[in-house]
C-alpha cells in the first residue's frame, strides 16, 4: 500500500474520531488520523469525562437493571415528537458493545458511575444510577514523548492545570478545611501535581475527559494508528463507488479504499452556521475548541449531504460566565457544580427568580433565554452569601482556603455588604432581589422551594451537599457579604449536525447513504433531538458511533 493510501481515514481527534480509529485498527484496518490543531484531543480532553452508555456488563455486574426498554421509555418520554427511533436503537444497542470493546480490548479502562441518576429522574424509565462510564485515571508518563501530543486540560476549570474528577475527588477538595481524610487527599494530589509541572511542564495525574483522550491514544498508537496535525482538509473525494479519499490544503490526495470518517468536533465557532441556527447567537459563548468550525459539515454538504436543523436546541447548552485576566485576556467557566448547591439562587434583571437551579445546565439556559423580554440581553446573575461562597465557592472563585478578593477587584465578583447595593451594583433590580431573597429564606430553613422545587428528585439532591438538611440543595441566604456572579448562554458543543443512519452513515437530502462516508461525535446530529437527557450525552453517542463507524467501515456489521 503507498503511502497515500489507507483503509479508513479519520478526520479529528476527539472520543469520536480516536474511537473510531482504535475500532478500525483492531479491525485490521490500515488507519491515518487527520488533525487541524497542534495537539489532539479536542474538545474531549476539556470534558467531565463522562459517557452515557446504559445497559453495559459493569453495570449488570454491579447489580444494575440492564434491560433496554427502560432506557428506550425514558428518552421517549423526553424527545417526544424527536424521538429518532433508528438512532436511539442503533445507540442503545452498540453501547454495551462499545464499553465492553474498549474495556476489554484495549487501554481504555472504565469506572461505572453507580450513584449517577438521569437528568430527569422524575420520568418514567429513567436510570437512578449505572447508566454512566468514566475513563479510569490515568498517567499521563504512559504516553511517553506522545505526551506533548495531548491537549492541555481548560484553565478555568481546573486548579493550576490539576484536573478534579466528579464525585469522591471532588468531595474531597470542597470538604478539605472540614475533614482530616479529604485534606490528606487533596494535599497529596496537589503534591504530586506541583511534582509533575516541575518535572514535565503539565500534570501527569489525567482525569475526566483529559483520561480519555489520553487513553485512547494510547490504544491507536498499541495499534499502529498513524497521524497527521495541523493538517487542513479542503475536500472529500467522492466517484461512483463512494468517498474514498480527501484532498488536503496542500494539494496531495489521501485515498481510503473503506472509507472516510468525520469527527470534526462541530460547528461550535463556525460564525456563519451559527448564525442561522442558535437563539442570541451573538452573546452565545461556546465552551468546544477553537477548531471546532464546521469543517465535516462543510466538507460532507459540498458533495450533498444533509444538514439537519430539526432539533430541539441546536446546541448543548450551559451558563457561561466570562473570566478576565491580567492583560486583557479573558476565558470561559461553565457553571456546572454551583448551581445546584444550597443557599444560592439565579435571577433575572428584575431581582427574581425564574427556573430550578439545581435542573440540568441545559435547562438553565432554555429557560433563562424563554424568560427574557424581547430587547433585552439573555443575562442572569448566581446570588449567595458568604458562607455559600466558602464552603462551595462560585464560578471560578474557589472555596477555601483559597483567596478569593482578587475576582472581586478584577470585575468577575460582585460584592456588596448588603443585598441593596449587591443588586445596584450588579444592574438588577434592588427591590426585586430584596423580595426574591426574603421568600427563599421564609421556607429555606426547613428545606422547602415551593416556587420551583429545588431539591425535589434524585438528580437535584446529587448536585447538593448530603451534610445540609432537611434538603441537599436548599440553604437560606443571610450571611453578609453577598456575592454574585452575571452568567449567559454557552454551550459545550452542537446538537444539530449532518443527518446519519444507525450505522453511522451520512444520508445525502433523498435519506440515502452516502457510499463509505461516516460520521460520529459533534460533526453529526444528535440522537437525542436536542434534549439533555442525562450527564454524558454528548461523549455517549460520540463513542458509540465512533466504535459503531470504525466496525462497519472495516467489517459491515451493523449494531
Amino acid at each position: 500500500m503507498s503511502p497515500n493510501s489507507f483503509d479508513i481515514i479519520v478526520l479529528g481527534s476527539g472520543a469520536a474520531g480516536l474511537a473510531a480509529a482504535v475500532t478500525a485498527a483492531w479491525h485490521g484496518a490500515k488507519v491515518l488520523v487527520l488533525e487541524s490543531a497542534d495537539v489532539l484531543g479536542g474538545t474531549t480532553a476539556w470534558s467531565g469525562g463522562w459517557i452515557w452508555a446504559p445497559g453495559t456488563a459493569l453495570a449488570q455486574a454491579a447489580g444494575f437493571d440492564t434491560a433496554r426498554d427502560a432506557p428506550r421509555r425514558y428518552l421517549q418520554q423526553v424527545m417526544g415528537n424527536h424521538f429518532n427511533a433508528e438512532r436511539v436503537d442503533a445507540f442503545l444497542g452498540a453501547a454495551p458493545a462499545m464499553v465492553d470493546f474498549f474495556h476489554n480490548h484495549t487501554s481504555v479502562q472504565f469506572d461505572l458511575g453507580g450513584g449517577i441518576p438521569d437528568t430527569y429522574s422524575h420520568v418514567s424509565g429513567a436510570g437512578m444510577g449505572g447508566r454512566s462510564v468514566i475513563a479510569r485515571a490515568y498517567d499521563g508518563r504512559g504516553l511517553k514523548r506522545d505526551i506533548r501530543l495531548l491537549r492541555l486540560p481548560l484553565r478555568e476549570t481546573t486548579f493550576h492545570g490539576m484536573t478534579i474528577q466528579a464525585g469522591a475527588d471532588l468531595r474531597s477538595f470542597l470538604t478539605m478545611t472540614r475533614n482530616t481524610s479529604s485534606f490528606l487527599h487533596a494535599t497529596k494530589r496537589v503534591l504530586h501535581h506541583t511534582r509533575d509541572l516541575a518535572l514535565h511542564g503539565r500534570g501527569m495525574d489525567l482525569r475526566n475527559g483529559a483520561a480519555l483522550a489520553a487513553r485512547l491514544m494510547r490504544s491507536a498508537l498499541d495499534l499502529g494508528v498513524a497521524w497527521h496535525v495541523n493538517t487542513t482538509v479542503t475536500a472529500l473525494l467522492r466517484h461512483a463507488n463512494g468517498v474514498d479519499g480527501v484532498q488536503l490544503a496542500c494539494g496531495r490526495i489521501l485515498r481510503a479504499r473503506k472509507g472516510v470518517i468525520l469527527a470534526t468536533g462541530g460547528y461550535g465557532h463556525d460564525a456563519a452556521r451559527r448564525a442561522t441556527s442558535f437563539p442570541r447567537d451573538d452573546e452565545h459563548r461556546s465552551l468546544s475548541v477553537p477548531t471546532a468550525q464546521g469543517t465535516g459539515a462543510a466538507l460532507a454538504t459540498a458533495i450533498g449531504a444533509q444538514f439537519d436543523q430539526s432539533a430541539a436546541a441546536p446546541a448543548a447548552y450551559c451558563p457561561v460566565s466570562v473570566v478576565p485576566y491580567p492583560g486583557g485576556s479573558s476565558g470561559v467557566f461553565p457553571h456546572i457544580i454551583d448551581r445546584g448547591k444550597p443557599g444560592l439562587v439565579g435571577v433575572l434583571a428584575n431581582g427574581r427568580r425564574f427556573c430550578n437551579e439545581g435542573l440540568g445546565y441545559h435547562d438553565y439556559v432554555t429557560a433563562l433565554l424563554d424568560a427574557t423580554p424581547h430587547g433585552q440581553p439573555a443575562q442572569s446573575w448566581l446570588v449567595c452569601d458568604h458562607r455559600f461562597l466558602r464552603r462551595y465557592g462560585l464560578g471560578i472563585v474557589r472555596p477555601a482556603p483559597v483567596p478569593w478578593r482578587h475576582w472581586q477587584r478584577r470585575g468577575y465578583l460582585t460584592t456588596a455588604n448588603t443585598l441593596h447595593q449587591l443588586a445596584r451594583a450588579c444592574g438588577i433590580d434592588a427591590d426585586g432581589l430584596a423580595r426574591t431573597i426574603a421568600d427563599w429564606n421564609t421556607r429555606a430553613a426547613d428545606g422547602h422551594d415551593p416556587e420551583f422545587g429545588r431539591g425535589t428528585t434524585a438528580y437535584m439532591r446529587l448536585q447538593g451537599d448530603p451534610d445540609q438538611g432537611p434538603n441537599p440543595c436548599v440553604a437560606p441566604i443571610v450571611t453578609p457579604p453577598f456575592h454574585a456572579v452575571r452568567v449567559t448562554p454557552g454551550s459545550f458543543g452542537t446538537f444539530a449536525g449532518l443527518a446519519c443512519d444507525g450505522a453511522a452513515r451520512v444520508l445525502d437530502a433523498t435519506g440515502a447513504p452516502i457510499a463509505r462516508l461516516y460520521c460520529a461525535g459533534a460533526d453529526a446530529a444528535s440522537p437525542f433531538g436536542g434534549f439533555y437527557p442525562a450527564g454524558g450525552i454528548n461523549l455517549g453517542p460520540a463513542m458509540t458511533f465512533g466504535f459503531v463507524a470504525g466496525r462497519h467501515a472495516v467489517t459491515g456489521k451493523r449494531p
